[in-house]
């Protein structure tokens, strides 16, 4: 299970074996509903290591903060 709230950054595969990144933001509407904004990054990756790494150098993200798909 992937709590976007937890998991901002998601780590999915294409139809051509590339390794994709998004980016989750999470914040909540005037009636405390839970929404999340996700911006797919145009750079490819050919492995999930490689994606985290960008993530990490990037975004300042940290171990368990990825979902994958």
């Amino acid at each position: 299970m992937s709590d976007p709230k937890s998991r901002p950054f998601l780590i999915n595969k294409d139809e051509e074996g590339n390794f994709r990144l998004t980016v989750r933001d999470t914040y909540y509407n005037s009636q405390g509903y839970m929404l999340v904004k996700a911006v797919m990054h145009d750079e490819l990756f050919k492995t999930a290591a490689a994606a985290k790494t960008f993530a990490q150098a990037n975004f300042d993200a940290k171990p368990g903060q990825y979902a994958t798909k």
